[in-house]
């Protein structure tokens, strides 16, 4: 399967103002880019590259005054397959687990795991460790938090979700991983592109997805709390703590977002030029 993705935002700077900017596709899937990833700036600005104690890539740049249009687009290989369940993987005990991953046992800036210990160990510990128990955290939040843009709010964390059971794709991501990380299991917040492949047609715009990720069996599995079910073609940006690790972009002073879309679709074949986005 081959896989239109690209975004189109546009800041307008008040003055010289330094950026941070999370648009690459991830290193682990480069190699399905029919392009090398590139990140567009205009007007032209010098960007540097580098990448961050997570593995994402990220790009530097000082943005002139005036208006900023900041773009990319490209082309993915997809297996067209929807995500793999990990029935049978065992989940590690603590004692066990590699240290890169224990950093996703602990707190971060929207999850609060030392709030969370009774609460998901009165709703869960009753549970047999493992995918059984993970699915059961997936399936509560699922069926326990509103959806809806209109509840967007940066600052809310996943006990602000939890009590006020509505959000946004971070917010269920959020709360979902203060419950496994209080049940041992390692969980991590993803940034990425999630078009609707092999879904009932949806007139809303177009924007990037977060889900997370759970370590079992040795190796990070893709889940999701918003919605629930196995999904096609996913495409990993960035994987941090939580949403403060992989912010798309990072203004350094005041920026005013002007503009905005993302594109993420099916195509048949790559066209022979590929030009500004329309």
């Amino acid at each position: 399967m081959l896989i239109k993705i690209g975004y189109d935002l546009t800041f307008e700077a008040r003055a010289y103002l330094p950026m941070n900017l999370m648009l690459y596709v991830h290193p682990s899937r480069i190699h399905d880019l029919v392009r090398p990833d590139q990140v567009h700036v205009e007007p032209y600005t010098n960007l540097v590259t580098y990448h961050d104690s997570f593995g994402n890539t990220v790009a530097r740049i000082v943005a002139p005054p005036g208006p900023v249009r900041i773009w990319g687009q490209n082309h993915i290989r997809d297996s067209g397959l929807p995500d793999p369940v990990p029935q049978y993987e065992l989940q590690h005990n603590v004692q066990d687990l590699p240290p890169d991953t224990l950093q996703y046992l602990l707190p971060s800036r929207y999850i609060e795991t030392d709030r969370f210990q009774d609460i998901a160990w009165n709703l869960f510990g009753h549970l047999p460790a493992g995918w059984g128990r993970v699915k059961a955290v997936v399936d509560w939040v699922h069926s326990h938090v509103t959806f809806g843009y209109q509840h967007a709010r940066n600052t809310r964390t996943a006990m602000d979700c939890y009590h006020e059971q509505v959000g946004v794709c971070r917010d269920f991501q959020h709360l979902c991983c203060a419950l496994h990380r209080c049940l041992n299991v390692p969980a991590r917040y993803v940034t990425g592109y999630l078009g609707d492949i092999g879904m009932p047609y949806n007139p809303a715009p177009m924007d990037f997805s977060a889900w997370h990720q759970v370590y079992l069996g040795g190796q990070w599995w893709n889940v999701d709390g918003r919605h629930n079910v196995p999904r096609i073609g996913r495409i990993l940006m960035a994987v941090g703590r939580d949403a403060a690790d992989v912010a798309l972009t990072t203004q350094f002073g005041p920026a005013t977002l002007t503009s905005f879309g993302v594109t993420t679709e099916v195509v048949q074949e790559i066209p022979a030029q590929v030009g500004v986005m329309a």
